[in-house]
């Protein structure tokens, strides 16, 4: 097995992958400059499938399949800190408005397509409620887990 770029010519195989996966979600563009980590893992180097390629005369990329890949796409995570005792409920909630038109508006120019929001429980549902007012989505669909990266792996 070897891990190496993705390259275009992977694109037919990955959607033959995905397609067989059966999930409920569109085929990534794997050209969107979002994607900063794009790793195939192919059954090149393997002796037996390397000897048959060399038999068949092909070079060691030609015939590769492609066993796995993985994808990062960047996104954002948004924290918002205002004062709590700063004005009234409604002096903070017109902070919160014109933040979120400025946030949204900024991160679009930088090229994001998503922003997510990981609420504390204490706030959550009241919280909750007034970012699906301005458009944002609760997505339960997905079960997510997050990977702490450091410098030992």
């Amino acid at each position: 097995m070897q891990i190496r770029e993705y390259k275009e010519s992977d694109l037919a195989q990955l959607k033959a992958i995905h397609a067989s996966q059966g999930f409920d979600y569109a085929f990534p563009d794997f050209s969107n400059p979002l994607f900063v980590t794009k790793l195939v893992l192919t059954d090149a180097g393997d002796n037996a499938n390397e000897s048959r390629r060399q038999d068949a005369g092909a070079t060691s990329t030609a015939n590769e399949k492609i066993l796995a890949a993985a994808f990062l796409r960047l996104t954002a995570e948004t924290y918002l800190l205002i004062d709590p005792k700063s004005g009234a409920p409604r002096d903070r909630w017109q902070s919160l408005l014109a933040l979120h038109v400025a946030t949204h508006r900024d991160a679009w120019h930088r090229g994001l397509e998503d922003v997510h929001a990981w609420l504390p429980p204490p706030i959550a549902q009241k919280f909750g409620r007034r970012l699906q007012r301005l458009g944002w989505i609760r997505d339960d669909a997905w079960t997510p887990y997050c990977k702490k990266l450091d410098a030992t792996k």
